[in-house]
This record gives C-alpha cells, sequence and structure tokens, in this order.
C-alpha cells in the first residue's frame, strides 16, 4: 500500500455512516448484505445509503455484486489488513515481531508495560513535535 491509497480509504472512513457501514459489512465477513438489509440495520434512509456506500466501493472498501434486483456489498477486507500492515509495518523501529499478540484495542494503554522499546515512541507527544 502506498500513501495515496491510504489516505484515500481514511478519507472515505471520515464519514460516520460510511465507518458504520464498513464495520457492519467486517463483521458479516464473506456473506455481505444487500443494500436494504445495510439501510435496515444503520437506520440509514437508502438515498442516504446509496452515496456512502458508493463512496466506500470508490475508495476500494467495498465490492458490490448485482444479485438480481439487488447490490450485495462485501468489505475488502484484504485492504483493510493492507491498511493495517501499512500502518504498522515500522513498529517498534521496524519490527514488528515485537508487537505480535498485543490486544489492539489495548496497545496504547499497555505499549509501555508489554513493549518497553517502543515505550519512548508511544510516550511521545505528537502535538509538541
Amino acid at each position: 500500500m502506498n500513501r495515496s491509497t491510504a489516505t484515500a480509504v481514511f478519507e472515505s472512513l471520515s464519514s460516520g455512516h460510511r465507518l458504520d457501514a464498513f464495520r457492519l459489512l467486517v463483521k458479516k465477513g464473506a456473506e455481505g448484505m444487500v443494500a436494504g438489509e445495510i439501510g435496515t440495520a444503520l437506520g440509514v434512509p437508502p438515498t442516504n445509503l446509496s452515496f456512502h456506500l458508493k463512496g466506500l466501493a470508490q475508495a476500494g472498501l467495498v465490492t458490490v455484486v448485482q444479485e438480481g434486483r439487488f447490490q450485495r456489498y462485501r468489505a475488502n477486507l484484504p485492504l483493510m489488513l493492507d491498511l493495517i500492515a501499512y500502518l504498522t509495518d515500522e513498529c517498534c523501529g521496524g519490527h514488528p515481531e515485537l508487537c505480535t499478540g498485543l490486544n489492539p484495542m489495548s496497545i496504547c494503554a499497555e505499549a509501555a508495560l508489554c513493549l518497553p522499546a517502543c515505550a519512548p515512541a508511544f510516550a511521545k507527544d505528537p502535538v509538541s513535535d
């Protein structure tokens, strides 16, 4: 992945509706969902949902397949994993294997305890740089 692709993905996910739709599709996995199901689950009107799903598709975050009158959407999981790899490939000074086994939910809170080698990187104040 390159910087422009990562930026496009993040721009697409900057909408709350798009983020919710993508997370819902990630949860559904290979099964995916048709647009009406997504709209019902998220409480988003069809016209708004169409706009947001189109944005996700343009960024490559979802794939869409026509099934008769319906369109089935699926999260592009390989792209999501590429983004995660792009964000973490230089973790801990280029040694991402040091991050193995960390729960992503707790990485910030536990960085100093679990990965002493990474503690300075997590302790940095990005605002003062």
